[in-house]
Protein backbone atom coordinates (compact mmCIF):
# COMPACT_ATOMS: atom_id res chain seq x y z
CA UNK A 1 0.00 0.00 0.00
CA UNK A 2 1.48 3.29 -0.90
CA UNK A 3 1.19 6.54 1.53
CA UNK A 4 -1.12 8.93 0.04
CA UNK A 5 1.51 11.92 -0.92
CA UNK A 6 0.39 15.08 0.97
CA UNK A 7 4.06 16.65 1.66
CA UNK A 8 6.97 16.92 -0.86
CA UNK A 9 9.69 15.17 1.30
CA UNK A 10 13.49 15.78 1.49
CA UNK A 11 15.17 12.21 1.68
CA UNK A 12 16.58 12.25 4.93
CA UNK A 13 15.15 9.33 7.58
CA UNK A 14 15.51 11.05 10.65
CA UNK A 15 16.14 8.55 13.78
CA UNK A 16 17.35 10.16 16.68
CA UNK A 17 17.42 13.30 18.56
CA UNK A 18 19.02 14.60 21.98
CA UNK A 19 18.66 18.34 21.98
CA UNK A 20 18.56 20.82 19.91
CA UNK A 21 20.56 17.98 16.85
CA UNK A 22 18.56 14.65 15.24
CA UNK A 23 20.47 12.40 13.68
CA UNK A 24 19.58 10.08 10.16
CA UNK A 25 20.06 6.78 9.60
CA UNK A 26 23.47 7.24 8.08
CA UNK A 27 24.55 8.87 11.43
CA UNK A 28 24.72 12.56 9.71
CA UNK A 29 24.01 15.42 12.62
CA UNK A 30 21.77 17.81 12.02
CA UNK A 31 21.52 21.25 14.27
CA UNK A 32 17.63 21.69 14.56
CA UNK A 33 16.14 24.90 14.49
CA UNK A 34 12.76 23.91 13.04
CA UNK A 35 11.80 21.45 16.15
CA UNK A 36 9.77 19.76 14.48
CA UNK A 37 7.38 22.66 13.10
CA UNK A 38 7.29 24.61 16.93
CA UNK A 39 6.75 21.09 18.34
CA UNK A 40 9.80 19.86 20.27
CA UNK A 41 9.93 22.75 23.16
CA UNK A 42 12.37 20.99 26.18
CA UNK A 43 14.53 19.65 23.57
CA UNK A 44 14.56 15.65 21.53
CA UNK A 45 14.29 12.42 24.46
CA UNK A 46 14.50 14.90 27.55
CA UNK A 47 15.81 12.06 30.41
CA UNK A 48 12.81 13.36 32.50
CA UNK A 49 10.09 13.45 29.84
CA UNK A 50 11.08 9.96 28.59
CA UNK A 51 11.39 8.34 32.47
CA UNK A 52 7.98 10.47 32.89
CA UNK A 53 6.06 8.72 29.46
CA UNK A 54 7.96 5.06 29.95
CA UNK A 55 6.66 5.02 34.15
CA UNK A 56 2.85 6.05 32.84
CA UNK A 57 3.16 3.33 29.74
CA UNK A 58 3.58 0.78 32.19
CA UNK A 59 0.97 1.38 34.70
CA UNK A 60 -1.61 2.87 32.16
CA UNK A 61 -1.74 4.09 28.73
CA UNK A 62 -5.10 4.89 28.49
CA UNK A 63 -8.53 5.20 29.83
CA UNK A 64 -11.69 7.23 29.27
CA UNK A 65 -13.08 10.49 29.99
CA UNK A 66 -15.99 8.59 31.80
CA UNK A 67 -13.71 8.46 34.60
CA UNK A 68 -11.71 10.52 36.83
CA UNK A 69 -8.77 10.82 35.75
CA UNK A 70 -6.33 13.11 38.37
CA UNK A 71 -3.79 13.84 36.14
CA UNK A 72 -5.59 16.38 33.94
CA UNK A 73 -6.15 18.45 37.05
CA UNK A 74 -2.64 18.53 37.70
CA UNK A 75 -2.02 19.58 33.95
CA UNK A 76 -4.28 22.14 35.08
CA UNK A 77 -2.63 23.56 38.01
CA UNK A 78 0.41 23.91 37.18
CA UNK A 79 -0.36 25.13 33.18
CA UNK A 80 -2.53 27.97 35.42
CA UNK A 81 0.34 28.84 37.85
CA UNK A 82 3.14 29.05 35.41
CA UNK A 83 0.77 30.56 32.52
CA UNK A 84 -0.84 33.02 35.19
CA UNK A 85 -4.63 31.90 34.16
CA UNK A 86 -5.41 29.89 37.20
CA UNK A 87 -9.01 31.14 37.21
CA UNK A 88 -9.01 29.72 33.65
CA UNK A 89 -10.93 26.40 32.88
CA UNK A 90 -8.93 23.82 30.65
CA UNK A 91 -10.22 21.85 28.23
CA UNK A 92 -8.10 18.83 27.09
CA UNK A 93 -7.93 17.71 22.81
CA UNK A 94 -5.68 16.63 20.72
CA UNK A 95 -4.22 18.83 18.17
CA UNK A 96 -3.96 22.68 17.58
CA UNK A 97 -6.91 22.22 14.57
CA UNK A 98 -9.03 21.01 17.48
CA UNK A 99 -8.66 23.74 20.02
CA UNK A 100 -9.15 26.20 17.40
CA UNK A 101 -12.74 24.05 16.30
CA UNK A 102 -13.92 24.03 19.85
CA UNK A 103 -12.88 27.45 20.83
CA UNK A 104 -15.08 28.75 17.66
CA UNK A 105 -18.22 25.71 18.50
CA UNK A 106 -18.14 27.24 22.20
CA UNK A 107 -18.31 30.96 21.38
CA UNK A 108 -21.53 30.02 19.03
CA UNK A 109 -22.92 28.36 21.62
CA UNK A 110 -22.32 31.09 24.11
CA UNK A 111 -23.57 34.33 21.80
CA UNK A 112 -25.39 32.45 19.43
CA UNK A 113 -23.85 34.07 16.38
CA UNK A 114 -22.56 32.87 13.38
CA UNK A 115 -20.04 35.02 12.00
CA UNK A 116 -16.37 35.53 12.44
CA UNK A 117 -13.71 37.96 11.82
CA UNK A 118 -10.35 36.20 10.77
CA UNK A 119 -6.92 37.91 9.69
CA UNK A 120 -4.91 38.48 6.31
CA UNK A 121 -2.32 35.27 6.04
CA UNK A 122 -4.21 33.72 8.98
CA UNK A 123 -3.30 29.66 9.67
CA UNK A 124 -5.25 28.42 12.40
CA UNK A 125 -5.74 24.35 10.89
CA UNK A 126 -7.50 22.07 8.56
CA UNK A 127 -10.50 20.83 10.29
CA UNK A 128 -13.93 22.64 9.00
CA UNK A 129 -14.39 25.72 10.81
CA UNK A 130 -10.21 25.82 11.79
CA UNK A 131 -9.69 25.67 7.96
CA UNK A 132 -12.88 28.09 7.02
CA UNK A 133 -10.98 30.92 9.31
CA UNK A 134 -7.32 30.30 7.43
CA UNK A 135 -6.74 32.60 4.90
CA UNK A 136 -5.33 30.54 2.31
CA UNK A 137 -8.22 29.41 -0.52
CA UNK A 138 -6.15 26.57 -1.55
CA UNK A 139 -7.03 24.36 1.47
CA UNK A 140 -10.62 25.18 2.20
CA UNK A 141 -12.57 22.95 -0.01
CA UNK A 142 -16.02 23.85 -1.23
CA UNK A 143 -17.62 21.78 2.02
CA UNK A 144 -15.81 24.51 4.35
CA UNK A 145 -16.29 27.57 2.42
CA UNK A 146 -19.76 28.65 4.55
CA UNK A 147 -19.68 32.05 4.65
CA UNK A 148 -19.15 32.89 8.00
CA UNK A 149 -15.88 34.67 8.00
CA UNK A 150 -13.89 37.92 7.22
CA UNK A 151 -10.89 38.37 6.86
CA UNK A 152 -9.60 41.83 7.66
CA UNK A 153 -5.64 43.20 7.17
CA UNK A 154 -3.84 42.78 10.44
CA UNK A 155 -3.50 46.01 12.56
CA UNK A 156 -6.40 47.55 10.92
CA UNK A 157 -7.52 49.11 13.92
CA UNK A 158 -10.78 50.82 11.77
CA UNK A 159 -11.59 48.26 9.39
CA UNK A 160 -11.56 46.15 12.52
CA UNK A 161 -13.78 48.52 14.42
CA UNK A 162 -16.55 48.91 11.61
CA UNK A 163 -16.84 44.89 11.35
CA UNK A 164 -17.54 44.58 15.11
CA UNK A 165 -19.91 47.19 15.09
CA UNK A 166 -22.35 45.17 13.01
CA UNK A 167 -23.01 43.93 16.18
CA UNK A 168 -23.92 40.43 14.32
CA UNK A 169 -19.72 39.06 14.51
CA UNK A 170 -19.55 35.98 16.88
CA UNK A 171 -15.87 35.80 17.36
CA UNK A 172 -12.62 37.72 16.40
CA UNK A 173 -9.53 34.66 16.37
CA UNK A 174 -6.08 36.04 16.24
CA UNK A 175 -2.58 34.37 16.14
CA UNK A 176 -0.39 35.72 19.23
CA UNK A 177 2.34 36.18 16.17
CA UNK A 178 1.08 34.93 12.77
CA UNK A 179 3.73 31.75 11.63
CA UNK A 180 2.78 29.85 8.61
CA UNK A 181 1.50 34.14 7.52
CA UNK A 182 5.34 35.38 7.91
CA UNK A 183 6.04 35.24 11.38
CA UNK A 184 3.75 38.91 11.30
CA UNK A 185 3.30 40.73 14.34
CA UNK A 186 -0.16 42.20 15.68
CA UNK A 187 0.94 45.49 17.42
CA UNK A 188 -0.02 46.15 20.75
CA UNK A 189 -2.53 48.97 19.86
CA UNK A 190 -4.28 46.80 17.85
CA UNK A 191 -4.85 43.63 20.27
CA UNK A 192 -6.29 46.20 23.02
CA UNK A 193 -8.47 48.01 20.56
CA UNK A 194 -9.92 44.26 19.93
CA UNK A 195 -10.31 43.03 22.84
CA UNK A 196 -12.40 46.97 24.09
CA UNK A 197 -14.39 46.18 20.78
CA UNK A 198 -15.18 42.51 21.89
CA UNK A 199 -16.43 43.80 25.07
CA UNK A 200 -18.64 46.67 24.02
CA UNK A 201 -20.45 44.50 21.32
CA UNK A 202 -20.85 40.74 23.04
CA UNK A 203 -17.96 39.37 20.85
CA UNK A 204 -15.42 36.50 21.90
CA UNK A 205 -11.91 37.10 21.80
CA UNK A 206 -9.95 34.16 20.76
CA UNK A 207 -6.06 33.92 20.49
CA UNK A 208 -4.82 31.37 18.96
CA UNK A 209 -1.38 30.52 20.49
CA UNK A 210 -0.86 27.30 19.16
CA UNK A 211 2.57 27.88 17.50
CA UNK A 212 3.78 31.13 19.64
CA UNK A 213 2.34 30.33 22.84
CA UNK A 214 4.24 27.69 25.92
CA UNK A 215 7.54 30.16 25.91
CA UNK A 216 8.03 30.37 22.19
CA UNK A 217 8.11 33.84 22.02
CA UNK A 218 9.62 34.54 25.63
CA UNK A 219 6.62 35.23 27.55
CA UNK A 220 4.31 32.24 28.04
CA UNK A 221 1.72 33.57 25.47
CA UNK A 222 2.74 36.34 23.20
CA UNK A 223 -0.76 37.92 23.74
CA UNK A 224 1.20 38.45 27.01
CA UNK A 225 3.67 41.70 26.08
CA UNK A 226 0.60 43.17 24.96
CA UNK A 227 -1.53 43.28 28.23
CA UNK A 228 -4.47 41.75 27.22
CA UNK A 229 -6.91 39.07 28.56
CA UNK A 230 -8.44 36.87 26.13
CA UNK A 231 -11.90 34.92 26.33
CA UNK A 232 -10.41 32.20 25.18
CA UNK A 233 -6.57 31.11 24.10
CA UNK A 234 -5.66 27.95 22.28
CA UNK A 235 -2.99 25.53 22.66
CA UNK A 236 -1.32 22.57 21.29
CA UNK A 237 2.08 21.72 19.35
CA UNK A 238 4.72 22.43 22.64
CA UNK A 239 2.61 21.11 25.34
CA UNK A 240 3.08 17.72 24.62
CA UNK A 241 6.99 17.79 23.28
CA UNK A 242 6.12 15.75 20.60
CA UNK A 243 2.71 13.84 22.40
CA UNK A 244 0.15 14.87 20.27
CA UNK A 245 -1.78 17.13 22.40
CA UNK A 246 -4.07 20.35 22.19
CA UNK A 247 -5.64 22.80 24.49
CA UNK A 248 -8.48 26.09 25.63
CA UNK A 249 -8.43 27.70 28.07
CA UNK A 250 -11.55 29.12 28.96
CA UNK A 251 -12.72 32.52 30.68
CA UNK A 252 -15.01 31.68 33.59
CA UNK A 253 -17.67 33.63 32.02
CA UNK A 254 -18.33 30.33 30.09
CA UNK A 255 -20.08 27.74 31.72
CA UNK A 256 -20.07 24.01 30.70
CA UNK A 257 -23.08 22.46 29.30
CA UNK A 258 -22.74 18.68 29.76
CA UNK A 259 -22.55 16.94 25.62
CA UNK A 260 -21.74 20.33 23.69
CA UNK A 261 -17.80 19.61 23.87
CA UNK A 262 -16.28 16.03 24.17
CA UNK A 263 -13.23 14.41 23.11
CA UNK A 264 -12.27 10.19 23.12
CA UNK A 265 -8.46 10.55 23.53
CA UNK A 266 -8.25 14.54 24.72
CA UNK A 267 -6.22 14.44 28.24
CA UNK A 268 -5.32 10.75 28.31
CA UNK A 269 -3.20 9.14 30.80
CA UNK A 270 0.31 9.14 28.55
CA UNK A 271 -0.79 12.54 27.21
CA UNK A 272 -0.99 14.34 30.31
CA UNK A 273 2.45 12.73 31.39
CA UNK A 274 4.16 14.06 28.72
CA UNK A 275 2.63 17.45 29.03
CA UNK A 276 3.50 17.71 33.21
CA UNK A 277 6.83 16.76 32.57
CA UNK A 278 7.12 19.24 29.75
CA UNK A 279 5.94 21.72 32.62
CA UNK A 280 8.68 20.70 35.46
CA UNK A 281 11.24 20.77 32.61
CA UNK A 282 9.96 24.32 31.49
CA UNK A 283 10.16 25.63 35.16
CA UNK A 284 13.49 23.56 36.37
CA UNK A 285 15.50 24.99 33.55
CA UNK A 286 13.93 28.47 32.56
CA UNK A 287 13.02 27.75 29.29
CA UNK A 288 11.11 30.62 28.81
CA UNK A 289 14.09 33.26 30.02
CA UNK A 290 16.09 31.12 27.88
CA UNK A 291 13.89 31.59 24.35
CA UNK A 292 13.84 35.58 25.63
CA UNK A 293 17.45 35.75 25.79
CA UNK A 294 18.56 33.45 23.23
CA UNK A 295 16.07 34.90 20.60
CA UNK A 296 17.03 38.22 21.40
CA UNK A 297 20.84 37.74 20.64
CA UNK A 298 19.70 35.64 17.39
CA UNK A 299 17.29 38.91 16.43
CA UNK A 300 19.98 41.38 17.29
CA UNK A 301 22.74 39.91 15.21
CA UNK A 302 21.02 38.41 12.22
CA UNK A 303 20.02 42.25 11.30
CA UNK A 304 23.37 42.74 10.65
CA UNK A 305 23.52 39.99 7.78
CA UNK A 306 23.73 40.82 4.36
CA UNK A 307 20.90 39.76 2.31
CA UNK A 308 18.14 39.95 4.58
CA UNK A 309 15.51 42.37 3.61
CA UNK A 310 13.63 41.92 7.43
CA UNK A 311 13.89 40.44 10.69
CA UNK A 312 10.84 39.50 12.62
CA UNK A 313 9.70 37.94 15.97
CA UNK A 314 10.27 37.49 19.42
CA UNK A 315 11.96 34.77 21.73
CA UNK A 316 12.82 31.28 19.48
CA UNK A 317 9.70 32.54 16.78
CA UNK A 318 11.99 34.28 14.02
CA UNK A 319 11.38 35.22 11.01
CA UNK A 320 14.23 36.39 8.05
CA UNK A 321 12.64 37.60 4.57
CA UNK A 322 14.41 37.92 1.38
CA UNK A 323 14.10 39.54 -1.52
CA UNK A 324 13.79 36.32 -3.70
CA UNK A 325 12.29 32.68 -2.91
CA UNK A 326 14.21 30.84 -0.45
CA UNK A 327 13.61 27.03 -1.35
CA UNK A 328 17.07 27.07 -2.43
CA UNK A 329 18.36 29.05 0.83
CA UNK A 330 16.76 26.13 2.75
CA UNK A 331 18.44 23.15 0.53
CA UNK A 332 21.68 24.71 1.08
CA UNK A 333 21.53 24.79 4.94
CA UNK A 334 19.94 21.65 5.29
CA UNK A 335 22.16 19.45 2.78
CA UNK A 336 25.44 21.58 3.15
CA UNK A 337 25.69 23.12 6.79
CA UNK A 338 23.06 20.48 8.01
CA UNK A 339 20.51 22.75 9.55
CA UNK A 340 16.90 21.91 9.79
CA UNK A 341 14.40 25.14 8.99
CA UNK A 342 11.43 26.24 8.03
CA UNK A 343 10.12 28.60 5.54
CA UNK A 344 6.39 30.33 5.32
CA UNK A 345 5.15 31.30 2.01
CA UNK A 346 8.18 31.74 -0.67
CA UNK A 347 11.06 34.04 0.42
CA UNK A 348 11.11 33.93 4.70
CA UNK A 349 13.20 31.30 6.22
CA UNK A 350 11.51 30.33 9.83
CA UNK A 351 12.94 29.35 13.03
CA UNK A 352 11.31 27.54 15.43
CA UNK A 353 14.21 25.78 17.81
CA UNK A 354 13.45 23.79 20.59
CA UNK A 355 13.36 26.49 23.69
CA UNK A 356 16.55 24.72 25.31
CA UNK A 357 18.61 26.42 22.38
CA UNK A 358 21.85 27.77 23.59
CA UNK A 359 24.01 30.55 23.03
CA UNK A 360 26.64 28.30 21.74
CA UNK A 361 24.27 26.83 19.35
CA UNK A 362 22.57 29.94 18.13
CA UNK A 363 26.05 31.11 17.35
CA UNK A 364 26.99 28.21 15.25
CA UNK A 365 23.78 28.15 13.26
CA UNK A 366 24.71 32.62 12.82
CA UNK A 367 28.60 30.97 11.13
CA UNK A 368 26.67 27.94 9.43
CA UNK A 369 23.93 30.69 7.87
CA UNK A 370 27.08 33.63 6.70
CA UNK A 371 29.18 30.75 5.16
CA UNK A 372 26.16 30.45 2.69
CA UNK A 373 24.94 34.27 2.34
CA UNK A 374 28.28 35.61 1.91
Amino acid sequence: MKLFDVYPLFDINIVRGKGCHVWDDKGQEYLDLYGGHAVISIGHTHPHYVEAISKQVAALGFYSNSVINKLQQEVADRLGAMCGYDDYQLFLINSGAEANENALKLASFHNGRTRVVSFAKAFHGRTSLAVEVTNNPKIIAPVNDNGHVVYLPLNDTEAMKAELAKGDVCAVIIEGIQGVGGIQMPTTEFMQAIRTECDKYGTVFIVDEIQSGYGRSGKFFAHQYHGIRPDMITMAKGIGNGFPMGGVLISPKFKPVYGQLGTTFGGNHLACAAAIAVLDVMKEEHLVENAAKVGAHLLEELKNFKGIKEVRGKGLMIGLEFEEPVKELRSKLLFEQKVFTGVSGTSVIRLLPPLCLSMDEADDFLNRLHCILK
